[in-house]
């Protein structure tokens, strides 16, 4: 089953960053994006699985609460939009902030306080992931970076916990995610936005 699982969530993870690496400075990137959320949203149950299973509390609650986040960016796409809107967007945000006090309470609950290492690799994917998001939907560039710390944080946690198809993911994720901050880059350069 734990096998299955790491195969299913890191496919569909795999995908969406290859998906939305290669949407980034094209004139026309709506499908690709379309499916760089679709993908992500498929293989959101397994992962939160896993790091239930694990007892990423942090993580798990991160994951799960960008799911209103990944809906708006897949209708926002679907409708060709800019931005999905705004009162969707801040009820999406406040939904994923409830759940991320609830898993950082759950982890200091369970763990007697931050006493772990997986739970300050946890801090790392939380920030990356909330952080990137915010900034990949307003089109910043530095939203990759962020990414970057997500994926190395998540794949240093993955690895801990004997997770290798995983970790494996999320080395290769990060490549698409430094492939993106490129492109980017130089679609930011040409179009003269802010990083």
């Amino acid at each position: 089953m734990d096998l299955l699982l790491q195969i299913w969530g890191g496919g569909c993870y795999l995908l969406n960053k290859i998906f939305l690496s290669r949407a980034e400075g094209k004139v026309d990137g709506r499908t690709v994006r379309i499916w760089g959320w679709a993908v992500y949203l498929l293989g959101l149950p397994a992962w939160v699985i896993i790091l239930v299973m694990k007892r990423d509390w942090m993580a798990a609650t991160i994951e799960a609460g960008g799911a209103p986040a990944m809906l708006l960016g897949l209708m926002a796409a679907m409708k060709g939009l800019e931005r999905a809107p705004r009162l969707l967007t801040k009820l999406s945000e406040w939904f994923a902030y409830a759940l991320i006090l609830l898993g950082i309470a759950y982890s200091l609950y369970d763990y007697h306080g931050l006493t772990a290492v997986s739970q300050l690799l946890e801090i790392g994917v939380m920030a990356g992931f909330l952080i990137g998001t915010d900034r990949l939907a307003k089109h910043k560039t530095s939203g990759w970076l962020w990414f970057m710390v997500m994926n190395t944080s998540m794949g240093l946690l993955m690895w801990s916990q004997a997770n290798p198809i995983l970790a494996g993911q999320q080395l290769i994720s990060l490549c698409f995610v430094i492939s993106g901050y490129c492109r980017s880059l130089k679609t930011a350069h040409r179009r003269g936005r802010s990083l």
